[in-house]
């Protein structure tokens, strides 16, 4: 196994961990994880999470803290996941009137999970 593969296989993991603790959070807050890493033509939504008041796509990212990790979210990534949020609502039986929200989930070096509610609106 080279060092980038090594490198590679070690960012997964860490992305996996971070998803499963947002997920658990999620969870904890009395949503239901309805889809893990979601693809649709636009890109791949990390979570989707429901409760009685609708969806939410959560995109996840990890980095050394907070701060960096929102920073690793760019309007061209937040494009794509809108894409693929409306090609989800349109499997959904109220479609693109289904009540809805996007969140970023951060995730800091110490495992601290910090919920964004509504981020893409604040972009």
């Amino acid at each position: 196994m080279t060092a980038r593969s090594v490198r590679s296989s070690v960012s997964y993991q860490a992305g996996q961990a971070a998803e499963q603790q947002v997920a658990s959070e999620y969870e904890r807050r009395g949503f239901s994880i309805a889809h893990h890493r979601w693809r649709g033509a636009g890109g791949e939504i990390d979570l989707i999470a429901r409760n009685a008041d609708g969806v939410v796509f959560i995109e996840v990212k990890k980095s050394t803290s907070f701060e960096a990790a929102a920073a690793r979210i760019s309007r061209r990534q937040m494009d794509r996941i809108c894409a693929s949020a409306a090609q989800f609502l349109e499997t959904q039986p109220g479609g693109q009137l289904t009540n809805g929200r996007f969140d970023a989930a951060l995730v800091d070096a110490s495992g601290a999970v910090q919920i964004i509610e509504n981020a893409f609106g604040q972009a």
